[in-house]
């Protein structure tokens, strides 16, 4: 078993915390001080671990890191964000609200397929901070 550990601080002085196991391709993000009390899974791949109450995010699980950290002729792979599909409009905008700004767009970067003027789907791709170059 390989895992590798890193603390990153970053331009706000937030401390996180990454774990990356190398044989089961996982990236595990801890974001510090904050104690989770739900959990959503975005995709099939990202799994996001919040404090609802505060609306912030303690974590976040990346399955597959890899695969989703790099790019393409086209540039990153983006998926759909599903796992909004069917939360209660309060928990939605509070999701959307923790995933689009710091410390996850740090690592999530979430934009919308628009497939008709009338139709919003939320997508996301995987971003690979320079800390984490070398891995996968």
């Amino acid at each position: 078993m390989s895992i590798q550990k890193i603390k990153v601080t970053f331009d706000d002085e937030q401390d996180v915390h990454l774990a990356y196991d190398e044989e089961c391709d996982i990236l595990e993000v801890v974001f510090k001080g904050i104690e989770a009390n739900c959990a959503i899974e975005l995709t099939d791949h990202v799994l996001l671990r919040f404090n609802l109450e505060q609306g912030r995010a303690a974590g976040l699980s990346v399955l597959d890191f890899s695969m989703l950290a790099r790019s393409t002729e086209m540039g990153p792979p983006s998926f759909s964000i599903t796992g909004l599909d069917d939360l209660p409009g309060d928990m939605r905008r509070t999701v959307l609200k923790i995933v689009t700004t710091p410390p996850v767009n740090r690592f999530l970067k979430v934009s919308c397929f628009t497939p008709s003027p009338s139709r919003h789907i939320p997508i996301t791709y995987v971003e690979r901070p320079a800390a984490l170059a070398a891995w996968a």
